[in-house]
């Protein structure tokens, strides 16, 4: 089973407890942590953390503002801020580190995405671009479901929690928690998105078993 997590800047203060929480479940690379009953269906799982921008993307964010970087230079700076999260996650985790999605291995591991992203360059290099979709064309590279972490328990309308959305009500909708550019990369490729609060470890350990979780499934494929 292949999934694609990508864990959000907003959850820095949390990311390490819930990076290890997966490694704990799934195992990364030696770390086949035998704690908790591990099973070899369990290590079927091969889950890939795609790293938020965060306060590295914000910083860009500011200067982009400040000194009017061009296109190409604030989207390589970003994802330069992708690259420094990915360091500070491996950092403090231990988990393994990749910087290619061609041969994904079991358990968990931590994408540096930079080198991939420059040789393959697939997207649109704008702010509406963020993590969000780059996480998803990940996923679509891969075959993986996709698993957006976040800091909310998912997407809201009036005040109450959307548990299922088509992407197309999400189109143009700037005050969602998922980057502008995600739901037409979910519509064109027909796929779909759950949205999870990673505040919770144990409700992203459901997900990936597919065990039912508070958080809204956004829907490219309705």
């Amino acid at each position: 089973m292949r999934l694609v997590v990508k864990i959000g800047g907003s959850l820095i203060k949390e990311a390490t407890e819930l990076v290890n929480r997966l490694v704990k479940e799934f195992g990364s690379g030696s770390q086949k942590i035998v704690e908790g009953g591990h099973t070899a269906e369990r290590f079927s799982f091969s889950v890939l953390i795609v790293p938020g921008g965060g306060i590295f993307a914000d910083i860009v964010r500011e200067t982009d503002e400040k000194f009017c970087l061009g296109a190409d230079t604030a989207h390589w700076m970003a994802i330069l801020g992708m690259e420094q999260y990915a360091y500070y996650l491996q950092d403090k985790t231990g988990a393994r580190a990749v910087d290619s999605i061609a041969d994904v291995p079991e358990g968990v591991s931590i994408l540096f995405p930079y080198r991939l992203l420059r040789e393959e360059d697939p997207l649109p290099h704008s702010w509406d671009v963020t993590s969000d979709t780059i996480a998803a064309w990940i996923a679509k590279q891969n075959g993986a479901r996709l698993i957006k972490v976040t800091d909310v328990d998912g997407i809201f309308r009036n005040g109450k929690l959307v548990r299922e959305i088509s992407a197309s009500n999400c189109v143009g909708n700037n005050a969602s928690c998922i980057d502008p550019a995600l739901p037409k990369f979910l519509l064109k490729n027909r796929m779909e998105c759950l949205i999870v609060n990673g505040k919770s470890p144990e409700r992203v350990i459901r997900a990936v078993y597919r065990k039912p979780v508070l958080g809204t499934m956004v829907k490219g494929n309705i």
